[in-house]
């Protein structure tokens, strides 16, 4: 990949597949980079063409190609690529020779089901998940009592901080599809619990213009070019 130097490390990181910008300047702060041999933390630095950058001892190299793949994450599994206490990482599922070049976009919690996408295109990824971009996440859920509309309206009008709603539909007494704009941690168990809700199933079914469908559970697929033209813009 042909790029223009110097390049901010953030970026750089994020070209060479080691995940969002944002998630790359958590790298950085944490002291992970090394730029010629020593640590960089300070954001915003550059880097040249020629020097060597390393993510916990892994060069860090621009990909000459991106991949993009959705997958159906059964429960059980963990979105990271790396945990010392978990043993079932739904990378692992997406069986192609590129692997280790996936990471995940987005969360989606081990207790959790449904649509979760992988790249090693940081650029993406980053307007998938930044807030500003406003990518639609939409969810099924199933919930250990009858919902109540006055409870999920409360968090339409945003009334149940942090957390906030774009929208929903009540399908059964206990099945809700709620619409998302942001990407906090378990942020559909948290809000649901807040309102007195515990979360039986959850499932993701769609993530801007890419639907989960009918893909059986622990299979994937490469999205199609509109779909990364749908989530690009």
């Amino acid at each position: 990949m042909k790029l223009d130097y110097p390049i901010r490390l953030q970026s750089f990181l994020a070209k060479s597949g080691f995940g969002s910008r944002r998630s790359c300047e958590e790298l950085i702060v944490q002291g992970r980079v090394k730029v010629n041999g020593k640590v960089c933390s300070v954001l915003g630095s550059r880097v040249e063409e020629d020097d060597a950058v390393y993510v916990d001892g892994v060069i860090a190299e621009p990909s000459d190609r991106f991949y993009y793949y959705a997958l159906h994450k059964p429960v059980g599994y963990v979105c990271s690529n790396y945990d010392p206490n978990e043993d079932r990482f739904a990378v692992d599922l997406i069986d192609v020779p590129q692997n280790n070049l996936l990471f995940h976009i987005g969360r989606l919690d081990k207790d959790s089901s449904g649509l979760i996408l992988y790249t090693n295109d940081g650029e993406l990824a980053n307007k998938v998940m930044h807030p500003s971009h406003q990518v639609e996440k939409e969810y099924m859920v199933q919930t250990d009592v009858p919902i109540q509309r006055k409870d999920l309206d409360q968090a339409l009008k945003g009334n149940v901080p942090p957390y906030t709603i774009k929208s929903y539909e009540l399908i059964t007494k206990r099945w809700v599809k709620i619409i998302l704009t942001e990407g906090k941690n378990r942020e559909v168990r948290n809000l649901l619990g807040i309102l007195g809700y515990n979360v039986i199933k959850l499932v993701r079914t769609r993530i801007g213009g890419v639907e989960l469908g009918k893909m059986p559970v622990g299979r994937y697929r490469p999205l199609t070019k509109s779909e990364i033209t749908s989530l690009s813009e």
